[in-house]
């Protein structure tokens, strides 16, 4: 049993697909495959269950996984420390947040960082929604960044961003010039919806007294694609002002902000209590904090 063994198994276990993991691995499926007969009878035990196209963990499965990710954390925790001895900070940290988050609010966060630990290489994963929650909780991630509130007793978590969701309309919509909307302004116009996470629930919420004569022409899961579609005519959408900024500034998209009161967003910082963090990582937490101050939200015209 070695230490890529456990790596293979784990991204098995992540992505519930032996295919997969042999792409995120850099392996055939062959390979991949190997390793886990090995393991097995190592173990003297079958570690997967195969229900026709799927997979799922056997109870021995379930049990060699939370120990397979303690050995891995064990392991990269020895090497920060060895890394430590050094006096500059090296090794990895794995970031978990949404492609909007990592685009228009971590760029500055990531700079700061990456120029006072030139040697940490900051590994980022995407992850949407709940995942982000999960991939930290399973020590797949050491942070992650999503929106508030967060009801997990495990996580420690620091208010990072706040930002206006607002409806976002063509330049030359008859809607572009109100200082805001209600959802009753809405009831003839094609929605793209973004397919699922917070800022669908909070859209949700407030089309509620609506829901049943609203027209949802697409839902989406790319900030870019929306932008997109809303540019062309398709229909009209929502998003953080922040994601839009550029094409708001330039005139060709409006933002107007939702009525009888604005729908905020607020993003945050999360990372396990209990987590041993290493130079390299306490930094981190020190750079976000120092960032969050300087975050400012976006001013709708009014």
């Amino acid at each position: 049993m070695d230490l890529d063994q456990l790596h293979t198994f784990l991204e098995i276990v992540r992505l519930k697909s032996f295919s997969k993991a042999a792409q995120t691995c850099f392996r055939t499926q062959p390979a991949i495959s190997a390793q886990i007969r090995q393991l097995e009878q190592e173990l003297n035990t079958s570690l997967f269950e195969r229900l026709g196209t799927r997979i799922q963990l056997t109870p021995a499965g379930r049990i060699f996984a939370d120990y397979s990710e303690q050995i891995l954390d064990l392991r990269r925790r020895a090497q920060n420390s060895i890394n430590e001895l050094d006096r500059v900070p090296r090794g990895e940290l794995v970031i978990a947040a949404n492609e909007a988050t990592c685009i228009y609010v971590l760029p500055s966060v990531f700079s700061e960082y990456k120029k006072a630990f030139p040697n940490v290489q900051l590994l980022v994963d995407r992850s949407y929604g709940g995942h982000v929650v999960e991939a930290v909780i399973d020590n797949l991630a050491d942070f992650g960044f999503t929106q508030l509130p967060v009801q997990e007793k495990k996580l420690s978590v620091l208010p990072v961003h706040t930002d206006e969701i607002v409806l976002l309309v063509p330049a030359g919509h008859h809607l572009a010039g109100r200082p805001a909307v209600t959802c009753g302004d809405l009831l003839n116009e094609p929605l793209l919806l973004p397919k699922g996470g917070a800022t669908r629930a909070k859209l949700n919420q407030w089309l509620e007294p609506v829901e049943d004569h609203i027209q949802i022409s697409m839902e989406l899961d790319s900030t870019e694609m929306i932008k997109r579609f809303v540019l062309t005519g398709l229909g009209l959408s929502f998003m953080a002002a922040s994601h839009c900024r550029e094409e708001t500034a330039a005139g060709k998209l409006a933002a107007v902000s939702l009525a009888p009161e604005p729908v905020i967003r607020r993003l945050g910082l999360i990372y396990r209590k209990d987590k041993a963090f290493s130079k390299a990582g306490l930094g981190f937490i020190q750079v976000v904090s120092e960032r969050a101050g300087m975050v400012q939200p976006v001013e709708l015209p009014g």
